[in-house]
């Protein structure tokens, strides 16, 4: 189900103003860790994400009651 929800987000996540990039990896040694990686133009394009039909229809009724969530706000070691 997580697969599938993650799936479906993607292409919600990219169509929105301000995506840069969204990947999601699964990792191998345990099949039920998701990372999912996001890049956005600003700070406030990420904020408006959280709005979104990716995160408001899909990640938090489907996603988020199957999974434990850790969030890490990041920058690039080298600017992009």
């Amino acid at each position: 189900m997580v697969d599938d929800g993650v799936a479906r987000m993607r292409p919600l996540c990219l169509a929105e103003d301000g995506c840069v990039s969204w990947e999601a990896y699964r990792s191998h040694k345990d099949v039920a860790r998701f990372v999912l990686v996001e890049r956005w133009a600003s700070r406030d394009h990420c904020g408006t994400h959280d709005s979104g039909a990716a995160i408001q229809d899909i990640y938090i009724p489907e996603i988020m009651p199957r999974i434990e969530r850790e969030v890490h706000p990041s920058a690039p070691v080298v600017p992009v």
